[in-house]
């Protein structure tokens, strides 16, 4: 049987910019990678862990903050229930949810590309026609 909290869990697995991140599974720049694919197809993002997972989630918030791809919108952290069928009883475990928009410096391709065009047409490395 689930308890409300996994129900709770389960069903906000279903938004489309959450990286649910484990610190066994993927390595961190993994997860910052993904992070920064996901800012640019949506303005948020929220990175979400639970118990050791806390860490590697705050440092990938901190690695995108520090690099200017993006800023922090809300921290939320709470605790729950899941039951360790080893012990057969319900633990607490420690949740953390990190939201964050993108930031000032987060540029997409096309801003990229056509920020190149204009320093080369003002470095006169291209020509325009008039």
């Amino acid at each position: 049987m689930e308890t409300d909290a996994v129900k709770q869990i389960n069903s906000e697995n279903l938004k489309k910019n959450r990286i649910q991140v484990s610190n066994t599974k993927k390595p961190l720049f993994f997860y910052v990678n993904l992070a920064k694919r996901y800012l640019q197809q949506n303005t948020e993002i929220e990175l979400s862990a639970l118990g050791m997972a806390i860490t590697t989630v705050v440092t990938i918030a901190e690695i995108l903050k520090n690099s200017g791809f993006a800023s922090e919108k809300k921290i939320l952290t709470s605790t729950v229930g899941m039951n360790d069928e080893a012990k057969g009883r319900l633990v607490q475990k420690a949740r953390i949810e990190i939201v964050l928009e993108k930031g000032e410096k987060f540029e997409t391709p096309i801003n990229r590309s056509q920020a190149v065009v204009q320093e080369a047409t003002a470095n006169g490395k291209v020509e325009t026609k008039q």
